[in-house]
């Protein structure tokens, strides 16, 4: 019931899934801070009643100001939805260290640094809920995204601690892996995969695959008829900050369920198999 769970605070709303949650959460009647790094691009959420801030969840200041602002305004955070979150793919050789400090920043740092601020007035309560939103991709790990998966492994750890060590204040903490899901998250990792330089190098071939491979599983492949839409991992977020117990791991849309499990049966040489009939395998020239 909203009354009970108390505000609730969305990062990255601009798109996606961080927008449909807030929507739904809105909908629902919960007091929803929906927060994006740019304020304007939040103005139909705005005019959904949801209340809308500007964070960058990598600059602390901006993390700091949206959780007093929650705090001065409700007396909590009830609920935190940790989504904001972007793929970064390429041949791990190939990738700028300063770029993936970026993904690093945004999609670990930054969501840990926002669960330690909004943890003390949860304890004060003796009640809140933490979704920390993962990926299938936390499970197992495609040639090209090293870099992305690392991130989310990191996320998995890093919540399956804090569950334990909150659990005693009244806080739950719920892990959220969605599948594939149709948003603008291919054409950002797309756009992300290194371009060949001004010589031949010898992973142009391979990033390319991993540029087309990504398209193909998001929007044209088999895989895409086993994916969903936002909505459908907003609903299960919103289960997940109102159960009566906070669930532990949601697993979203059967292709994640298909791949996990996949992975799990499969020897890990037997899965390498697997891996080259969908992606070429960088050798010398």
């Amino acid at each position: 019931m909203p009354s009970s769970v108390g505000a609730v605070l969305v990062t990255g709303c601009s798109s996606g899934i961080g927008r449909a949650t807030a929507l739904l959460l809105a909908d629902r009647g919960h007091t929803v801070y929906a927060t994006a790094r740019r304020r304007a691009a939040l103005a139909d959420l705005a005019a959904a009643g949801c209340r809308t801030l500007a964070l960058d969840v990598t600059d602390e200041q901006s993390r700091q100001a949206a959780v007093d602002t929650v705090v001065a305004e409700a007396g909590a955070v009830g609920a935190l939805v940790n989504n904001a979150g972007y793929s970064q793919s390429g041949a791990l050789e190939t990738l700028d260290l300063d770029e993936v400090r970026r993904q690093f920043e945004t999609n670990v740092f930054g969501l840990l640094r926002m669960c330690q601020l909004v943890l003390p007035a949860m304890r004060d309560r003796g009640a809140g809920r933490i979704v920390n939103v993962s990926s299938m991709g936390a499970n197992f790990t495609f040639p090209g995204g090293g870099s992305y998966h690392a991130t989310k492994y990191a996320v998995e750890a890093l919540s399956d601690a804090l569950r334990f060590e909150v659990a005693g204040f009244g806080v739950g903490v719920t892990v959220i892996q969605p599948g594939i899901i149709r948003t603008s998250f291919s054409e950002r990792a797309v756009a992300e995969v290194p371009g060949p330089g001004r010589r031949p190098g010898p992973y142009d071939e391979f990033n390319r695959s991993v540029a087309e491979a990504t398209r193909e599983v998001y929007q044209r492949g088999p895989l895409a008829r086993l994916g969903g839409e936002p909505e459908t991992v907003a609903k299960v977020i919103a289960r997940a900050i109102t159960a009566r117990r906070a669930p532990v791991r949601i697993r979203v849309t059967p292709s994640a369920h298909y791949l996990v499990a996949q992975h799990r049966l499969l020897p890990a040489r037997v899965w390498d198999r697997f891996l080259r009939s969908q992606f070429p395998t960088p050798a010398r020239f």
